[in-house]
């Protein structure tokens, strides 16, 4: 193989994300696919095969969004696509919107469960590895496979549409497992065929037709069953979760990661800082998603959610909990994921937390220490944003992943 080639960035500057310092003027020199040296010295651009020239942008890591699910939304979905699209459809559908996320920026995401039926492929491995070989573009994906949810739980593909029995049948190892035997059998399965973590179903939603958003839909006893048999095979748990005492339980059971935390109350807040828990708060979505198009009584259930999950998410922050970015794409748009970290900074987060949140702190849910960023021996995972990032997030208008330039 030939000896890999020598890239410089010249930036107007380059955020160290640890101190919080700007670096300017900025120089990034990338070898392969890592990091070989930052700093102000021009002579780190030296002997290089191109310097790419940033004068008016400041070079960040890449971001990262730790909830997607790139196999709904994006071009021409519908309401109905369970039961009017395939799931070949779906996986190429998903690569746009993979492409359109890693332009805007974001170079590492978790596609967390699918819950549409494909047959029981995984979907989201099978693009993952594309992803890895070339084939297409788009952020480096951790896929959970299918997420694991009861009958009629919140992640029950035929509960969005409410259905009716029979007309899209879905097995448990497409994920729809009831009792502890069904539950390890689900989660087995998506292990076997390629998941890197496991996604499952802790409460109601505010799209829930099956009662409130609040309500613990899987046993503590179930929960733990979950964690207990991702957590012998290496591979942490997230789970979809809103009320106080399914997101008390979530913990109790050793989960991992609670996913979106609406409804939690200040004592739930607390334990979540005691012990480590990581939120992945999923709050741009309570400003900014047009739900006129959903049934009455789901607008109804989400003017009453959405008020309070601005104020939980607050508290979260003041509270000191590790808190993780995600979009919950598409409930915002795919490539519109950064607005997660501007609510981030109108919840009371600082912009250096809120970049910290999509870089440093994903990272550290992912296990991923060679992410999160700019800094020598790290993967080249790095964007050009105008101005300084620590006064306003902008639109991002460049993008490298692994040392390969994506949008210049």
């Amino acid at each position: 193989m030939p000896d890999p080639t020598a890239t410089a960035l010249h930036g107007r500057g380059v955020l160290d994300i640890d101190t919080g310092d700007i670096i300017e003027p900025g120089f990034v020199r990338v070898e392969g696919n890592r990091i070989a040296e930052v700093g102000s010295d021009k002579g780190i651009a030296s002997d290089c095969d191109e310097v790419i020239e940033l004068p008016e942008l400041t070079l960040l890591p890449g971001f990262m969004d730790m909830e997607v699910n790139f196999f709904m939304g994006g071009p021409g979905a519908g309401l109905f696509d369970p039961v009017q699209t395939n799931p070949a459809k779906m996986t190429l559908r998903a690569t746009a919107n993979a492409r359109r996320t890693l332009r805007a920026g974001f170079t590492t995401v978790r596609n967390l469960g699918l819950f549409v039926k494909t047959g029981g492929y995984l979907l989201d491995v099978a693009l993952a590895e594309a992803i890895e070989a070339g084939w297409v573009d788009g952020p480096r994906i951790v896929p959970a496979g299918h997420a694991i949810t009861p009958t009629g739980g919140h992640l029950d593909p035929t509960m969005f549409q409410a259905l009716g029995p029979d007309v899209l049948p879905i097995t448990v190892e497409e994920g729809v497992a009831d009792g502890i035997d069904e539950i390890r059998r689900a989660v087995r399965y998506q292990i076997k065929y390629g998941a890197q973590l496991i996604k499952c179903c802790g409460s109601g939603g505010v799209m829930s037709h099956t009662g409130p958003a609040g309500a613990q839909q899987y046993s503590t006893e179930e929960l733990t069953a979950i964690a207990d048999e991702a957590h012998r095979r290496g591979l942490k748990v997230a789970t979809h979760c809103h009320g106080d005492q399914a997101v008390r339980s979530a913990i109790e059971a050793g989960i991992d990661c609670i996913e979106h935390g609406f409804l939690m109350e200040d004592d739930t807040i607390q334990l979540m800082v005691d012990t480590g828990t990581f939120l992945v708060s999923t709050t741009a979505l309570t400003e900014n998603w047009d739900v006129s198009n959903q049934a009455p009584e789901l607008q109804e259930k989400a003017a009453k959610v959405f008020p309070q999950a601005k104020q939980t998410i607050s508290k979260a922050i003041e509270a000191g909990v590790k808190i993780a970015t995600g979009s919950d794409a598409p409930a915002i748009w795919h490539g519109r994921n950064a607005e997660e970290l501007v609510t981030l900074i109108k919840r009371g987060m600082t912009p250096l937390g809120a970049i910290r949140a999509a870089t440093t702190v994903s990272a550290d849910l992912i296990d991923a220490p060679d992410l999160g960023r700019i800094a020598p021996g790290m993967l080249a995972d790095i964007i050009g944003m105008p101005g300084d990032p620590l006064t306003e997030i902008q639109r991002v208008q460049f993008v490298m992943k692994d040392g390969k330039v994506y949008r210049r």
